[in-house]
């Protein structure tokens, strides 16, 4: 069996990464041309004001669930888990109600001249993310049974009915009422996800398929009649949920820090919050295309070979050639990873003001833009790493272990909240990429000694995987002086050429 979670899992992220790269390709055509017409203002209220709103809600109410319900689902009781996978529901609605007030209420509104629909959007936000929240179920089911295709599919619908959706209103208003389009885009797509996911499954359990438990579509629904809570719900369960839970509100908070700095204390103008967002946007290309989908199907492999309340040494015993698997293929994670930071960071540099001026015109090439990217592709490196260090410290922690990452993240969380205020003051949004910078290194540390702990006393040492070869950084080193000669070369034939850069 877990060769098969191996194989799912790799066919998982290829497929996912081919989707990114093809739909994001289609996406950054598009974005391209739109940004030439949208206003910085509304740029930032919707990709920074509204997407962090967004983020906000979907992380705490269902990362949680996500995390806990699809660790060893080979022994889960569906009843059970279906049931506990139902409480993100209410869950959502009142973060929704504590998220809207503070977005409509406490935090500054824009100016009537730069959008009246904001509090639409808002209210746009809220209803997506209990719908989406509704099919929650549905998700967990098709990651756990390994419906790959269907999720690749699935994500296909919702980007492509954003995307149109966006771009359509948006040229048909000539850039004007952005702010409206992103409201009307962001239900359509959601609307459209959450269908999917039940046509599909209402067709799906017609066929009656005998290795799928679920025979009727009535059984993705709770179902808590007659029956004692014992019988209902899963506690061992439930108390990895609440685990997850406190941890997932600080892990928020150092994912998305700078943007509520940018938000509660406005550091940042909404022009500049979106200049910031377009680049951040960019610089995240690679962790969007590459770096996420490797990071889930990560997750469900090592939460299925690793169990979580068996010390890793007992494990050796009782299967060495399973530990040994899941050894390598972490060690071979962190290797590919770092790889690509770094060759992110080599080309980034000399490149950065060249990828602005094609992606949004020589209005974002010139100013801050540039440095901000050169200085994200070095946030590249930090986040490909945190990324599989962090996930399998997630799929692999007891309890207790948890417990006491949630504690020192509680600190983290802090820290990182000074120091990007802080920063952000000094250096404006060159501050906040280097405070993200300073936040995931205290992450992969806190990850790295905790793997180091767990292979003690064993043959595996995973983090071997860090370390590049001399080859490797020689000819980064290469290309790094080559592709500063050649950037200075592109930007004296652009100027020839009469284009203002």
């Amino acid at each position: 069996m877990k060769k098969n979670f191996l194989k799912s899992s790799v066919e998982n992220a290829s497929l996912n990464i081919l989707l990114q790269i093809a739909f994001r390709c289609l996406t950054f055509v598009i974005n391209a041309f739109v940004l030439r017409h949208v206003s910085q203002n509304e740029i930032g209220i919707t990709n920074v004001r509204l997407l962090l709103l967004e983020s906000t809600i979907l992380f705490l109410s269902r990362e949680a669930f996500r995390r806990a319900c699809l660790t060893d689902t080979l022994h889960h009781n569906w009843l059970k888990v279906i049931n506990l996978i139902w409480f993100s529901v209410p869950l959502c609605a009142t973060i929704c109600g504590i998220c809207g007030f503070i977005w409509l209420r406490l935090l500054s509104q824009p100016d009537i001249t730069v959008t009246t629909y904001y509090e639409f959007g808002v209210w746009s936000i809220l209803i997506s993310c209990i719908i989406e929240l509704c099919c929650e179920q549905l998700y967990i089911v098709a990651q756990a049974f390994l419906f790959v295709k269907l999720q690749v599919v699935l994500e296909i619908i919702n980007i492509a009915v954003r995307t149109i959706v966006y771009t359509t209103m948006v040229l048909y208003w000539n850039g004007q009422n952005a702010v409206l389009a992103f409201s009307f885009a962001q239900l359509a797509s959601v609307i459209a996800y959450t269908m999917s996911f039940y046509v599909y499954f209402w067709y799906y359990t017609k066929k009656n398929k005998k290795d799928f438990p679920f025979k009727s579509m009535w059984e993705f629904f709770p179902n808590f009649t007659g029956k004692k809570w014992s019988e209902c719900v899963d506690f061992s369960l439930l108390m990895l949920l609440w685990s997850f839970l406190k941890q997932g509100f600080m892990k928020q908070l150092l994912t998305d820090g700078e943007r509520y700095v940018m938000t509660f204390f406005n550091t940042l103008k909404f022009d500049q919050q979106g200049v910031y967002d377009v680049v951040n946007n960019l610089g995240s290309l690679a962790a969007r295309f590459l770096f996420k989908p490797v990071e889930t199907a990560a997750y469900f492999y090592f939460s299925q070979l690793v169990q979580r309340e068996v010390p890793i040494q007992t494990q050796i015993k009782q299967d060495s050639n399973r530990i040994k698997e899941a050894a390598s293929v972490l060690e071979c994670l962190l290797r590919v990873n770092s790889s690509i930071g770094l060759i992110a960071l080599s080309f980034g540099q000399a490149y950065a003001k060249l990828a602005l001026f094609i992606y949004g015109g020589s209005t974002l090439a010139t100013g801050i833009g540039p440095a901000l990217l050169q200085m994200h592709c070095l946030a590249i490196l930090f986040l490909a790493v945190n990324g599989i260090t962090e996930c399998y410290a997630a799929a692999t922690m007891n309890v207790a272990e948890l417990n006491k990452y949630n504690v020192e993240m509680v600190v983290l969380s802090v820290i990182f909240l000074f120091i990007s205020l802080l920063f952000s003051t000094l250096f404006g949004g060159i501050g906040f990429i280097f405070a993200n910078c300073c936040n995931f290194t205290f992450r992969i540390i806190q990850c790295g000694r905790y793997i180091l702990s767990q292979y003690k006393n064993t043959n595996y040492n995973p983090l071997n995987g860090l370390m590049p070869k001399k080859s490797f950084i020689c000819c980064l080193m290469m290309s790094t002086i080559v592709t500063m000669y050649s950037q200075v070369s592109i930007i004296l034939l652009i100027r020839t050429l009469e284009f203002d850069i």
